[in-house]
């Protein structure tokens, strides 16, 4: 799945509501701002990626399995409705990227007697450490 926009038959519903923020007395009288609710379950994730995807989201998730995103940015309902899918998308790509393997660190036999002789030296640092016997 190389695009990642949101297909029209998950979207679940599309709300506008008023918002705060820029637009003056616009704000008060008009709901730009928008509440997309989307179906994880119909967007038809592999596994990984739908459990990648959920820990992304965290409590964005509802009960029902409805990604909610909020988008209230910008002053038209068009801006923030663009807005909304674009944060969607950006989510379900990087629920898709795979996180970095961990290469093993490999010690040499040279590494390996150095950190072992560090060790013995803090050992003996802090064999010393303590009550100080007058014989």
């Amino acid at each position: 799945m190389n695009d990642f926009a949101v297909p029209d038959h998950a979207i679940v519903s599309e709300r506008f509501i008023t918002a705060s923020g820029p637009g003056g007395q616009n704000v008060n009288k008009v709901a730009t701002a928008v509440q997309l609710h989307v179906n994880i379950y119909a967007l038809g994730l592999p596994p990984l990626v739908y459990n990648r995807l959920k820990s992304l989201a965290g409590s964005k998730i509802n009960q029902e399995g409805e990604l909610v995103i909020l988008a209230r940015n910008h002053r038209t309902q068009e801006a923030n409705r663009k807005l909304a899918r674009e944060r969607v998308s950006a989510m379900l790509a990087a629920a898709y990227d795979l996180p970095a393997t961990r290469a093993r660190s490999r010690l040499n036999r040279v590494g390996k007697t150095e950190r072992l002789a560090g060790k013995k030296n803090r050992s003996t640092v802090k064999k010393n450490r303590g009550r100080v016997a007058f014989d």
